[in-house]
């Protein structure tokens, strides 16, 4: 087997990989903004270009208290967000007051053999204050696939209606072999804002 070796042999001085090997990264292929928005979807980009996809979430801010930000995906190009997933998820969390802390599985966030929307985060707890807002990121894996189905991380942070840090953990797959091709993004109840961006990942 040949060894691939840099052009030099000081890391600090490398300025060129062989072209044997693959930098990676991530590629911006789109980005939305949620304004006052009931949903917004992701109905192109998403195919067999790459292996994975990973949205990143900036400031989601709910409209209203108590509401859920959640995700759907579809099959047929965003006609229809049903698909069957088996999901689960956790979360760990700690009071502004610093009254308390709690890490604990999420019962009411996870599904089972359910086409209703997946939880990203860790109930009905999303706040509206002016300043209380959601980040993080959901990887879906190998969406095109017409053999496996299809896989799911998220990880997500926020600001809990009643002062809260919750740092909330989901994953799961979408049980269908065909093709998932759009994702649709929206609060339980009422509207958002913030961006959603989307990236594929090489």
């Amino acid at each position: 087997m040949a060894i691939n070796l840099a052009n030099n042999n000081s890391l600090a001085n490398i300025t060129e990989l062989p072209s044997s090997i693959s930098g990676g990264g991530m590629t911006l292929i789109s980005e939305q903004t949620a304004s006052n928005s009931a949903t917004i979807d992701f109905t192109s980009g998403i195919d067999s270009t790459y292996d994975s996809y990973v949205f990143k979430f900036y400031n989601i801010h709910a409209g209203t208290d108590q509401v859920q930000f959640q995700f759907n995906l579809s099959t047929d190009g965003g006609s229809n967000y049903n698909v069957v997933k088996t999901t689960t998820a956790f979360r760990a969390g700690q009071y502004e007051n610093d009254s308390g802390s709690f890490f604990a599985y999420i019962t009411g966030a996870d599904l089972a053999q359910g086409t209703g929307f997946q939880h990203l985060e860790e109930g009905t707890s999303m706040g509206s204050d002016n300043d209380q807002c959601l980040g993080g990121t959901l990887t879906l894996f190998n969406p095109s696939s017409t053999t496996f189905v299809k896989h799911f991380i998220a990880r997500t942070n926020n600001a809990h209606w009643i002062d809260v840090s919750t740092d909330g953990f989901f994953a799961g797959y979408g049980n269908t072999v065909s093709a998932v091709n759009a994702v649709r993004f929206a609060m339980s109840s009422g509207t958002f804002d913030g961006v959603i961006k989307l990236y594929g990942v090489s």
